[in-house]
């Protein structure tokens, strides 16, 4: 499931990207795929980095890896270690909602940027949202669960105090917003429950094969129902 649109980067050979928060690698897997790139994962899971790592050398033993370095670091959003200005392109997708310092972390993803250089940053849009804490506690009371709900002005105005030009925007991943509806109304800790393990196969199937008609849908639908907002912005 990738939630950044890459070509809107203009990424070239030999750059540096970041993907804070990576997760199981979802984006650090696709970004190892562009020519000639340097992509570091960072998480503060070491079981999401071992995902991350294995998800790498998959892509590599396919013949799908681009030529460059890659690598995993074990990194807190609010110390990251790393010099100043040391990433062409930076990528925090869904973790800001997580982050009880958020200016910190902010501030950490701006020192890490080179000017002129991409920050991408993707949360959970505010409405679908809304309506997941409305349906369950449990949803954002869970360890490691959602501190905040944001809305698109106050999380662009954050960025820009720093510096930062705001590029543009969209909204992705409407299927999987009447998921996290569902999920939250029987209890988003419940695993036997068949609508939502019926779904699920679906959006397992929808993200491996690609077919046209669920695209459609989902790209049709963005607009309305998009889970995550992404917001691309430059460092000048």
């Amino acid at each position: 499931m990738i939630t950044v649109k890459f070509d809107r980067l203009n990424i070239q050979p030999k750059e540096k990207i970041l993907d804070i928060g990576c997760g199981s690698g979802r984006h650090t897997g696709e970004a190892s795929r562009l020519n000639g790139v340097t992509v570091i994962g960072a998480d503060m899971n070491f079981n999401d980095l071992i995902e991350t790592r294995n998800r790498l050398n998959f892509i590599k033993n396919c013949g799908e890896y681009g030529g460059g370095e890659r690598g995993i670091s074990a990194a807190d959003i609010t110390s990251l270690p790393f010099d100043n200005a040391s990433f062409d392109h930076v990528i925090c997708s869904e973790v800001m909602e997580h982050i009880p310092d958020e200016s910190k972390a902010a501030r950490e993803l701006v020192r890490v940027l080179k000017p002129g250089g991409n920050l991408v940053i993707s949360v959970p849009r505010f409405l679908p949202e809304k309506i997941c804490w409305m349906l369950s506690k449990e949803y954002y009371n869970a360890n490691g669960g959602h501190v905040r709900i944001y809305k698109k002005e106050k999380i662009a105005s954050m960025f820009e105090d720093l510096g930062l030009r705001k590029l543009g925007s969209h909204f992705a991943h409407s299927l999987h917003t009447p998921y996290w509806w569902l999920k939250c109304l029987v209890g988003p800790g419940r695993n036997d429950s068949l609508p939502v393990n019926l779904y699920h196969r679906l959006l397992t199937w929808d993200i491996m094969e690609k077919p046209k008609i669920t695209r459609s849908i989902d790209k049709l639908f963005n607009p309305i129902l998009g889970k995550s907002l992404v917001l691309y912005f430059k460092k000048v």
